[in-house]
C-alpha cells in the first residue's frame, strides 16, 4: 500500500523546503559532557499509531519538529524545555520526554558563537490543542502526522537524521509501546484540535 494524503497535503507538500544540513554530529545515548551548554531540545512526538508530528510554516514551506531553546523558566531541563515549546509552537500535549542524544554544534549558531549541545528527545503525543501562533515567533505552523522515515525526508537531514530516526523509534517502541512500523498516512491534524491517546 502507498502513501495516502489529501489534495489539500499533496499542495502543501508541493511547497516544502528543506534546510540544508548542518552537519552537527550526532551522540546518540551518549549524556552532553560537563561544561557543554545545552541550548536547544527538540522531540520526535509519537502518536500512538508510530506517526510523528512534524510542523511546516506554510509562509516559507520549511519542516520541523517541535521544539527550540532553552529559557530560563525551563531551569536547564531540556525535557521541560521540550514539553513548553512543543504546546507553544504546535499546541501539543506530550508525555514525559525520554533523552535520544544530542547534536555537537562546534559553531554555537545558538550560543553567540561558542560552541553548545542540541538535544534531541522522544515523547508520545497525547494531543493538541486549538491551532494558535506561536507566541515567541507569531508563525502559525501546520500540524502534520507522518511515519518517521518520512518526516526525515520532509526535514532534509539525510543519512545523520535517518540514525536520529532510528533510535527514536526504538525507544518509542520500548518505552512508549507504539508499533515498529508506523502507519504510512499522512494527516494533518485538524484546526480545533484533538486528542490521540
Amino acid at each position: 500500500m502507498g502513501i495516502e494524503y489529501s489534495p489539500e497535503i499533496s499542495e502543501l507538500l508541493g511547497r516544502v523546503r528543506r534546510r540544508p544540513n548542518a552537519g552537527w554530529p550526532w551522540h546518540p545515548g551518549v549524556r552532553v559532557p560537563d561544561g557543554l551548554p545545552v541550548k536547544q531540545s527538540w522531540g520526535w512526538l509519537f502518536g500512538p499509531d508510530g506517526r510523528v508530528l512534524t510542523l511546516v510554516n506554510p509562509r516559507d514551506g520549511v519542516v520541523s519538529l517541535p521544539g527550540g531553546s532553552l529559557e530560563a523558566e525551563d531551569a536547564g531541563d531540556p525535557g521541560a524545555a521540550l514539553a513548553r515549546e512543543a504546546g507553544e509552537e504546535a499546541q501539543a500535549v506530550i508525555g514525559p520526554p525520554v533523552y535520544l542524544g544530542y547534536l555537537y554544534d562546534r559553531v554555537g549558531s545558538a550560543n553567540g558563537g561558542h560552541e553548545c549541545a542540541r538535544v534531541r528527545m522522544a515523547a508520545a503525543l497525547h494531543g493538541v490543542g486549538p491551532s494558535a501562533p506561536d507566541p515567541a515567533s507569531g508563525r502559525h505552523y501546520r500540524r502534520l502526522l507522518v511515519a518517521p522515515g518520512l518526516a526525515v525526508e520532509l526535514l532534509g537531514w539525510g543519512a545523520p537524521g535517518l540514525q536520529q530516526a532510528r533510535a527514536a523509534v526504538a525507544a518509542a517502541v520500548a518505552v512508549l509501546g507504539v508499533p515498529a512500523a508506523a502507519n504510512e498516512t499522512i494527516e494533518e491534524l485538524p484546526p480545533a484540535g484533538c486528542r490521540l491517546r
